[in-house]
């Protein structure tokens, strides 16, 4: 699933853009941009990539105000001339992270301290040759940050990126953020699409191999390691250099965590025997090794004093031999995140390790507690949904005798060759279905971890709601008590949404597929106490007509905006929320969830500062492309919000 054409088809295109490389296209910058960024020619000459903003905390008991923590990094000849970076008056050296074949990876740290009022962050790097100017955001002290979440960076193998205007959803994350700035920036896994290796790369004659016997015993000699490692640095420094992309990088401070497409297609869910080949373990560590660099800005293996954000898992992974590296942040006074490495130590059978739910579980609750009551909200994020409609009919229909046999005539005649994946000979869709939550082999672990989540939120008083992406659509899950019960969702520790927004760059999936989807809608129940169903939520069209029948699946390029709400409300008994609805959200069983979609209040988060949904709670806002093909990539918006937890009832 490649994130750009061919080299040659590349090359000479000079556009007027951020520190590019010369073949990367940055055709795709909207002509209305409001916050074109230039680099001085002489540094164009000297800086491959960058420079990228990373997030990795704020440290809140810090004795006279809160210290923001992040960094700046810069891919640079290693020859060239040495750069310093400058901000709130400091001047601080580069930090030479890495350096191979003739680049250095410098990063530049950043401390900062918060006032009372949000403020930018403006910084300079300079060298004998000129000086380049950046600047970010930060909040005021007390203030909740202003989320902007996204999942699916990239296009697919074969996609038509000039059909989709390339990525051009970041022309409008880049116009909000002009007009009511982002404090961070999510990335929900997929930043990157490393599957064009398997196709045009080194990888090309392994992939292109018939005999899986043969595939499996492939090995990964140095020379193929040197390739398909210049490869994915060659990859991660064009598309990180591909504007607008590129431009919200230096602006907006992200917060990362991988998916299959960061590292290759399906890594982790094809069949033990072959996952655990030479090829892949050696692809698992090369890719691990820029994820770390690119998007976390640290060494490979890891720094010597690691930064305290880092939840850090006990035991390699079986088939990339890296540690998970999980994410714990404060995203403002009130919320919490934690951005769960659910790749690492993937299997088709697990997707973490006990050990690894008992670090992340510890690590929350003694924030949590050593907050003092501070945090009501901890978002959690996941890459693949955990609240979705059941394919499990398709599993059966995929595993079953009926596909053993075409697998047969696959492998003697070639029919249907296009239905079986080239790496391990399986139906080619069951990896992505053996990713989910829902899948039948992860079930169980899926439900233990929800219902952890219920207990520390009872126990902590605090509101789960979490992230994902993967799925190439946009959808709005959720946990809630059974309706019999009355408990209004404010006492509610059982309600947990999951905001699905995917993808902001790839191509999204058939309306048919979207629509079996919704039709999937069923009400689950995950125990005697807990439901489990989609928002009616997607009420109109992306021009503002109504959309009568799926309302639960948006299939269209999309990203979200997370905000805190202010005012007061009031939270009615759950039965007359349903009998006041009158309609406006057939499904709602949340005041705030009454009216979502186009015409909720908080549809306009991302615009509005001041949207009266209540004091603590959450704002969601999903962004849905309007149409493919400009440039400009204008959204329609749909909206709810989730209610802080005022304590728990039964």
């Amino acid at each position: 699933m490649a994130s750009l054409t061919d080299k040659n088809e590349l090359n000479g295109a000079g556009h007027d853009r951020v520190n590019p490389p010369t073949h990367v296209r940055n055709e795709y910058l909207a002509a209305d941009f409001p916050t074109v960024t230039h680099t001085p020619e002489s540094l164009r000459q000297l800086i491959l990539c960058g420079p990228l903003l990373r997030y990795t905390g704020t440290d809140y008991n810090a004795s006279t105000a809160p210290v923001w923590r992040g960094s700046v990094l810069v891919v640079t000849h290693s020859h060239g001339p040495s750069l310093t970076l400058s901000y709130d008056d400091k001047t601080v050296p580069a930090e030479r992270l890495w350096e191979e074949r003739g680049r250095v990876f410098l990063r530049f740290p950043i401390t900062t301290r918060l006032h009372e009022q949000e403020r930018k962050v403006v910084y300079e790097m300079n060298s004998e040759g000129g000086q380049l100017q950046r600047s970010f955001w930060i909040p005021g002290r007390d203030e909740t940050m202003r989320m902007m979440f996204h999942s699916c960076n990239g296009f697919s193998v074969g996609s038509d990126e000039e059909a989709f205007s390339g990525p051009a959803l970041w022309n409008d994350v880049l116009r909000l953020h002009s007009e009511v700035p982002f404090h961070v920036m999510i990335g929900g896994g997929d930043q990157i699409y490393n599957d064009g290796i398997r196709v045009s790369g080194p990888l090309k004659a392994w992939a292109d191999m018939k005999n899986p016997v043969k595939r499996r015993r492939y090995p990964w000699t140095q020379a193929l390691d040197d390739e398909v490692d210049e490869w994915y640095c060659n990859n991660y420094l064009d598309w990180y250099s591909t504007a607008p992309f590129s431009h919200a990088n230096s602006q907006i401070p992200q917060v990362n965590i991988w998916d299959d497409h960061d590292i290759i297609d399906g890594y982790g869910s094809y069949t033990d025997d072959f996952m655990g080949c030479a090829v892949f373990k050696g692809v698992g560590k090369v890719a691990h090794k820029y994820y770390m660099l690119i998007q976390h800005h640290t060494p490979p293996l890891g720094d010597q004093n690691e930064d305290p954000s880092w939840v850090i898992g006990k035991t390699p992974g079986r088939y990339c031999e890296r540690h998970s590296r999980s994410i714990y942040a404060r995203f403002g006074r009130k919320v919490a995140f934690l951005g769960v490495d659910a790749r690492a130590e993937r299997t088709r059978h697990q997707i973490n390790l006990p050990e690894t739910y008992e670090q992340l579980f510890h690590r929350v609750e003694d924030e949590i507690d050593a907050s003092r009551g501070e945090i009501r909200h901890l978002v959690v994020l996941l890459g693949v949904p955990i609240a979705y409609p059941r394919l499990v009919w398709l599993e059966n229909i995929l595993t079953s005798p009926i596909a053993g046999f075409i697998r047969f005539l696959n492998k003697r005649f070639g029919i249907a060759d296009g239905m079986f994946n080239k790496f391990d000979g399986e139906v080619d869709i069951l990896d992505d279905l053996d990713d989910h939550y829902c899948a039948r082999p992860h079930k169980r672990e899926r439900n233990d971890l929800l219902l952890r989540f219920q207990k520390l939120s009872k126990a902590r008083n605090v509101r789960i709601t979490f992230l994902s992406g993967d799925v190439h659509l946009a959808a709005v899950g959720r946990f809630y008590s059974k309706p019999s019960m009355n408990i209004t969702t404010e006492h509610d520790h059982r309600y947990m949404v999951n905001v699905i927004s995917s993808a902001i760059t790839n191509k999204p999936p058939p309306k048919a597929v979207s629509n079996i989807l919704a039709r999937r809608n069923k009400i689950h129940h995950l125990d005697g106490t807990t439901d489990e169903q989609l928002l009616d939520f997607f009420d109109k069209d992306v021009h503002g007509q109504k959309r009568p029948k799926n309302q639960n699946t948006m299939p269209a390029r999309n990203f979200a905006v997370l905000t805190e709400g202010s005012g007061k409300i009031s939270h009615p008994q759950r039965k007359e929320t349903i009998e006041n609805n009158n309609g406006r959200t057939k499904n709602a069983v949340s005041a705030l969830e009454v009216g979502a979609g186009a015409e909720h209040p908080a549809a306009s988060a991302g615009k509005d500062d001041n949207i009266q949904t209540g004091e603590g709670a959450l704002n969601v806002a999903i962004r849905v492309e309007i149409d493919k093909s400009d440039h400009a990539g204008k959204t329609f918006a749909y909206g709810f919000a989730i209610p802080a937890l005022e304590g728990t009832a039964t």
